[in-house]
C-alpha cells in the first residue's frame, strides 16, 4: 500500500468514472438518489416564489428549469 493510497479517487460503478474523495467541506451533500425514490424523474424545489423543476434525463444527466 502506497502512502497516497486514501487520496486516490473512488470509482463509481454505475458510471465507471472516478469521483473525488470525502473532503472537510462543510458544505451538505445529497445523492440523487435520495432525491428521485420510487422511479421519479423529476422533483420539484420551491426557493422563495419561485418553483424549480429538477429532471433526471434518459442518459442519467440532471437538469435544472425554471
Amino acid at each position: 500500500m502506497t502512502p497516497f493510497a486514501d487520496a486516490a479517487p473512488q470509482l463509481n460503478s454505475a458510471t465507471a468514472r472516478p469521483r473525488p474523495a470525502a473532503s472537510n467541506d462543510p458544505r451538505p451533500r445529497l445523492r440523487s438518489e435520495s432525491l428521485f425514490r420510487d422511479g421519479q424523474s423529476e422533483v420539484l424545489i420551491d426557493h422563495g416564489d419561485q418553483c424549480y423543476r429538477l429532471r433526471l434525463t434518459r442518459q442519467g444527466k440532471l437538469l435544472l428549469h425554471k
